[in-house]
């Protein structure tokens, strides 16, 4: 576990620290949204039928009702028709806010199914305490869906002010991720071909490809392979590889919370010793758990696992970084 109390240098640069907070220790909580089933029960019971719908519908919210050119082309990588099938045609179904707080009622349900008493426990306000303040800190600048979740209340209730900025930090991400894309000239169908080639999977059993026909998909990888990007077995080549590393820096540059206004004197306070988590009875999943191709773990196993990191780690960022880490609840917006 990454100590930024006493942690070398090189693990504690902003990229470092960026990665650490969002993939590794928040990413997870956030992700109850496409991997349990009470999110999609809660917007089915608006009335959206199947999955997609009520996705658009719930993530978009925060934009409020923009057209669907709009929300393809901030989400990025979804395939030609995939938006305009569900937007605007989603709001006759519920309004943006309906959606909005739909979507966030199932996600914390979730989370509280999965951690069971864990939920109300003072660790995870004080995690929630903490982890706002990273999210509320974070650059606006060219982060459109950032922007649009950070202008919402910040909510009162421990367990789903963790989660709300989870989502922050996890769009704020996303939002880097795309500006990382465009500067490599790699689109979003590109981007999923390279994700599964980093996986070790061929593109046509990746699930975000689903979408294309087999010629739509030969097509993507073939444009790659015309750039040098991917070799005739299709895989990466040398320069494929180094796009997709150039990528992936610049995302974890462009994620790095502002960190660098920290003291790095390190403090006389030290990082909790005992484990909050160690006494963890989740309850059990439901038989309906939705799985996906493209994701090989499950959201109980990743939120239980994760649980002391994000507790140690967000004090730890505290004992490195005091009252300046962000601006916390203190910045709540109305």
């Amino acid at each position: 576990m990454l100590d930024t109390c006493t942690a070398s240098p090189a693990l504690a640069t902003p990229a470092a620290v960026g990665r650490r907070l969002g993939n590794e220790l928040l990413e997870p909580l956030h992700l109850v949204a496409y991997m349990s089933d009470e999110p999609n029960d809660a917007l089915q019971a608006l009335g959206y039928e199947g999955y997609w719908p009520g996705y658009f519908a719930a993530r978009s919210a925060p934009l409020g009702r923009v057209p669907a050119e709009v929300v393809d082309a901030l989400f990025y990588n979804f395939a030609p028709g995939e938006v305009a099938a569900c937007i605007p045609a989603c709001w006759d179904v519920a309004t943006p806010e309906a959606a909005l707080e739909a979507h966030r009622q199932g996600c914390v349900a979730a989370l509280r199914r999965i951690l069971g008493d864990l939920a109300d426990t003072p660790e995870v306000a004080r995690a929630a305490d903490l982890a706002i303040r990273a999210a509320m800190n974070a650059p606006m600048e060219g982060r459109i869906l950032y922007a649009a979740l950070r202008s919402l209340p910040v909510p009162d209730e421990p367990l789903t002010r963790l989660w709300h900025a989870a989502t922050l930090l996890r769009e704020h991400r996303g939002n880097g991720h795309v500006v990382a894309l465009v500067s490599e000239g790699i689109d979003g169908q590109e981007a999923h071909v390279l994700q599964a080639l980093d996986w070790g999977m061929a593109p046509a059993d990746y699930g975000r490809l689903d979408p294309l026909t087999p010629a739509q998909l030969d097509a993507v990888v073939d444009g790659l392979r015309e750039r040098g990007l991917v070799d005739a077995e299709g895989k990466f080549t040398p320069a494929g590889r180094e796009t997709r590393n150039r990528i992936e820096a610049l995302t974890d540059a462009l994620a790095a919370p502002r960190t660098t206004a920290c003291s790095r004197t390190r403090s006389t306070n030290s990082p909790p010793t005992s484990n909050p988590w160690s006494n963890a009875s989740p309850q059990p999943a439901t038989s309906r758990t939705r799985t996906r191709r493209h994701r090989r773990h499950t959201t109980r196993g990743m939120v239980c696992d994760v649980g002391l990191g994000v507790w140690c780690w967000l004090m730890a960022l505290e004992c490195r970084c005091g009252s300046r880490v962000g601006g916390g609840r203190g910045r709540r917006r109305s």
